[in-house]
């Protein structure tokens, strides 16, 4: 491995401590609470490295929760892609919840840094529209489980309730019961938030 070759994986360690860093200090106290200090100094960086790599500490920031948010998108649409069309919404709703499931049980970092991604996923930042085919994806693929078992059911409330699904999750990771669930074990955070989930799809309380 030439010089070359050796710099350019510097560089992206460097890159990949401070995307890491910013990441892990936007989790704990949002946007307003992150410091480009705190972030180098996590990352073992310096301030020039931010400039070279992100050309300000905002960029850094956006680049951090949109790295995050595009893996937990893609964990999502693989759990989602791997559901057969004949799956029950029980299993459509455990593939849905999957990632934020993940996150709720592990606790730590990793539910901090999905409180980030709830954050913004909510409704993502202007200049983040590569990212919309993903969210349109993950919604296809919810949608054509929905249609098989609810045929009766039109596509824009198919939507609509596949949206509302993703927004109960969302605010799962933000409020306190996000760490009340934490302390739980995985089988008993499934088993109380699989059917709930499934019933924001199935949309019909009698029908639970």
């Amino acid at each position: 491995m030439d010089k070359t070759d050796l710099r350019r994986e510097a560089g992206q360690r460097t890159r990949d401590a401070l995307l890491l860093a910013a990441l892990e200090r936007l989790a704990q106290r949002g946007q307003e609470g992150v410091t480009l200090r705190e972030i180098t100094q996590s990352a073992g960086a310096n301030v020039a490295a931010v400039s070279y790599h992100f050309g300000s500490l905002k960029v850094l920031c956006d680049a951090a929760i949109e790295h995050a948010l595009e893996r937990y998108l893609d964990a999502q649409i693989q759990a989602l892609d791997a559901l057969a069309r004949n799956a029950t919404l029980g299993e459509l709703a455990e593939a849905f919840a999957r990632p934020m499931m993940s996150a709720l049980t592990t606790g730590g970092r990793e539910l901090a840094v999905m409180r980030t991604v709830a954050r913004v996923g909510i409704d993502p930042p202007e200049g983040w529209e590569r990212l919309a085919g993903k969210f349109e994806q993950a919604r296809r693929h919810a949608v054509r489980v929905l249609a098989a078992n609810l045929p009766e059911v039109g596509e824009q409330e198919l939507i609509f309730r596949t949206r509302c699904a993703a927004g109960m999750l969302n605010w799962l990771a933000l409020a306190p019961i996000g760490a009340e669930l934490a302390a739980d074990s995985a089988e008993r955070v499934e088993r109380m938030l699989i059917p709930v989930v499934a019933g924001a799809f199935r949309g019909d309380p009698a029908g639970a």
